[in-house]
């Protein structure tokens, strides 16, 4: 896949921007907001879902070392069931920028739409993960602390087994989901657990 570089930006104070979690049926939307710093390059950046967990989990400790800055925010259960994922994770990458301690001249986003209320101009960058490395680097800290958050999630609701599926709708999920209802963390939006709730 082509690298991405911009065409309108041509400085350094560029973040990427992703977010991680819109499919799954439980649990916040956690999105990233990253300026790499271009003294200290970090090898092996790709796109956080192509990576394994072990390497994803050294990147995010190297990238929140050697980044000029970094943010990391989120979306509650409510607001993606009150204003919908798509604009939750809008919402939480907006967030994620409005944290960084340098402010960006310039912001990619991961995708095909801009979040609202960003503090300078951006671009929407499909498949930004893997074809720029500030998005892959924002791309792995939203992954990462949204799988913490998950398993987390976990050693309260045993009986899910979200530490295997993150949330997402498996067989397993689904099936437990049905056999013991739902939890405060599911989605209440989602089909597949608006269905439950309206039986």
């Amino acid at each position: 896949m082509e690298p991405f570089v911009s065409q309108i930006y041509f400085g350094s104070l560029l973040a990427g921007a992703d977010e991680a979690g819109r499919g799954p049926l439980a649990g916040e939307v956690v999105a990233a907001a990253v300026i790499l710093d271009p003294n200290r390059p970090i090898e092996g950046l790709a796109d956080s879902k192509k990576l394994s967990e072990k390497k994803r989990e050294a990147l995010f400790i190297e990238i929140q070392e050697k980044a000029l800055a970094y943010g990391i925010a989120s979306a509650t259960i409510e607001e993606i069931d009150e204003i919908n994922i798509l604009h939750a994770s809008m919402l939480a990458m907006s967030r994620a920028v409005a944290l960084l301690t340098v402010l960006p001249e310039h912001v990619l986003i991961d995708g095909n739409r801009i979040p609202l209320n960003l503090p300078c101009p951006a671009e929407a960058v499909v498949k930004g993960d893997a074809r720029h490395a500030a998005i892959s680097a924002a791309s792995i800290l939203a992954k990462v602390t949204r799988d913490r958050d998950i398993v987390q999630a976990a050693k309260i609701y045993p009986q899910y087994g979200f530490e295997k599926h993150k949330g997402y709708p498996t067989a397993l999920h689904l099936k437990a989901i049905q056999v013991h209802g739902i939890t405060p963390i599911h989605r209440r939006s989602f089909g597949p657990v608006k269905k439950i709730l309206e039986r």
